[in-house]
């Protein structure tokens, strides 16, 4: 072996070393001819490489001061600056991690400590909220020239979704990234890329079999293992796809009766990752909790409800339950609001559900009670059903919902971390729609009483007149690439208006017909904001697997 060289360790980290190879000196050539006292006014440089670190110590071209002209013995008169640079080299050796075999989290202290970690992270996905999505909902909320809540994050890129097996993702593998930092087949959740999705029974169960793929650890399980409290909150069921990625593993997104026994602690089914279980959990999907004889779908007869009741939750089931609930003795909550998915915000006003601010304010009061800190995750879920169903307007009014919980999530963790110095939100989507703003539309403002705005038919931006397409008939700003409401034919005689269109009910046309709800989604890449400890990491253009390492960085995980 050459002199001065080291072989790298058994775990494969570079052995440390003070210099490169040659007469046993310990410091690059251009600074060794340098008198020592040009450690004034210097910097530290680190280059490192496959095998050997070099230290270099950079000042200005040493001009001897009359003080340091006079020598004894070749030694510098003033010894106080080669002592400094002497132990600057010693601490950058000791921060480069010499000495340990074992590769180090950055930031992490030997103990495992997070010690310059961001302590919270709250995860806001938007299912299915798509650019023009996101566009037009702010234009019918606010204007062209307002902002969202979300726009004002400083952080910003776009995420490309698609999946292990698909241009065109579906949510289970693309939130199934996010979560794991695996990209996966389509229908397939928190499971290895080898794993093929495999339909459940009728009576929507089974689980993968032992030789089709492996579980992938998700951040909500890591947080856990660290000690963290961990969060679910959407307005699907909360074995729907995008929640059930955080929590369980399973080779369909169908298999919602397994998924919901993956979260009972120590029930059959459960998920032993999740250590004492997730502390909070809100949605829907209550009959994937309750037997058949309760209304329910669940064919093994448990009640899960009443399990989770066993094991310390507080349960709640309307909004005034989810408020009033005291979750103080055992740190958890779980509150079932819709036997499938909660309504649609547009219509909430009928019912007793909470809102998705509601669930993610409650959520933070019982996480925060945790020292070590919370990983929440927070889905606006049915902006993608409502898109699916070409339904513009009940699309856009969850995504200001969603942008709402946003804002009431960031007023609330700034009360105890005003700078959000501990704490990294990251808000994105999980996929796009084939949703489209069509043709030179004059601006519209915000919809209001009377004025259908982003949704009503377009007019042209010079002259104000209702625009007409090649048949002579009007046309929407909003349409989508394919969906239910197809003219065949010639449009002509299509008499739209304002007053049709804005309608909460109204379906907008599109060009392939597809039947009723079965709007597909689109495969562009999405928004991405972020803000707090972190934050500045997510930029550019980035995998959605990518995001995943991005968070656990930042938190240290």
């Amino acid at each position: 072996m050459a002199q001065g060289r080291r072989s790298r360790t058994d775990a494969g980290r570079p052995a440390c070393r003070p210099g490169p190879p040659g007469n046993g000196r310990s410091r690059p050539e251009a600074v060794r001819r340098r008198h020592p006292s040009a450690a004034r006014n210097h910097s530290i440089s680190i280059l490192q490489s496959f095998n050997f670190i070099h230290i270099r110590v950079i000042s200005p071209p040493y001009r001897p001061r009359v003080s340091e002209r006079n020598h004894t013995n070749g030694k510098p008169k003033n010894m106080k600056r080669v002592r400094l640079a002497a132990l600057l080299c010693a601490s950058v050796f000791a921060a480069a991690g010499c000495g340990s075999d074992e590769p180090k989290t950055p930031g992490a202290s030997d103990d495992g400590a997070r010690t310059s970690a961001a302590r919270n992270v709250i995860f806001f996905l938007g299912d299915g909220m798509g650019m023009t999505t996101l566009t037009a909902a702010r234009i019918y909320v606010v204007g062209e020239d307002g902002a969202l809540t979300l726009d004002t994050l400083p952080e910003t890129a776009f995420v490309k979704t698609y999946s292990n097996d698909a241009q065109v993702t579906d949510s289970a593998p693309s939130m199934s990234a996010y979560m794991t930092g695996v990209k996966t087949n389509n229908e397939v959740i928190s499971m290895t890329p080898d794993t093929k999705a495999i339909e459940p029974s009728a009576s929507l169960t089974g689980n993968c079999g032992a030789n089709n793929g492996k579980p992938v650890p998700t951040l909500l399980e890591i947080a856990k293992a660290k000690g963290l409290a961990t969060g679910v909150v959407t307005t699907t069921r909360v074995t729907h796809a995008t929640p059930a990625a955080t929590y369980a593993h399973v080779c369909h997104r169908d298999a919602e009766n397994d998924i919901a026994a993956q979260l009972v602690p120590g029930g059959a089914g459960y998920n032993a990752a999740l250590g004492g279980g997730v502390d909070v959990v809100l949605g829907g999907g209550a009959q994937f909790f309750v037997p058949k004889d309760a209304g329910g779908k669940r064919a093994d007869g448990r009640n899960l409800v009443n399990e989770l009741k066993a094991k310390g939750y507080a349960i709640a089931q309307n909004r005034d339950e989810l408020l009033a609930a005291d979750a103080t003795k055992s740190g958890k909550l779980a509150g079932l609001f819709a036997s499938s998915h909660m309504s649609y915000d547009l219509d909430r006003g009928a019912t007793k559900e909470p809102s998705l601010a509601d669930m993610a304010t409650r959520a933070l009061d019982v996480l925060q009670k945790n020292p070590n800190g919370y990983f929440l995750m927070v889905e606006g879920g049915r902006i993608d059903h409502a898109l699916h169903d070409t339904n513009a307007k009940r699309a856009l009014q969850d995504t200001v919902a969603f942008d709402n919980a946003i804002k009431a999530t960031l007023d609330k963790v700034r009360q105890t971390d005003p700078d959000l110095k501990n704490t990294l939100i990251v808000v994105t989507a999980d996929h796009d729609h084939t949703l489209v703003l069509n043709g030179y539309a004059a601006r519209t403002g915000k919809t209001e009483a009377g004025k259908p705005g982003v949704l009503g038919v377009l007019r042209n931006y010079q002259t104000g007149a209702v625009a007409k397409d090649a048949d002579g008939a009007p046309y929407t700003i909003i349409g989508f690439g394919n969906g239910e409401n197809r003219v065949q034919g010639s449009r002509a005689g299509t008499n739209l208006t304002d007053a049709v269109t804005g309608a909460d009910d109204y379906r907008q046309e599109a060009v392939v017909r597809m039947a009723k709800g079965s709007e597909t989604h689109g495969g562009t890449d999405v928004f991405l904001g972020a803000i707090g400890r972190g934050a500045e990491g997510f930029h550019g253009v980035i995998e959605n697997n990518k995001v995943f390492e991005l968070v656990r960085g930042a938190a240290q995980l």
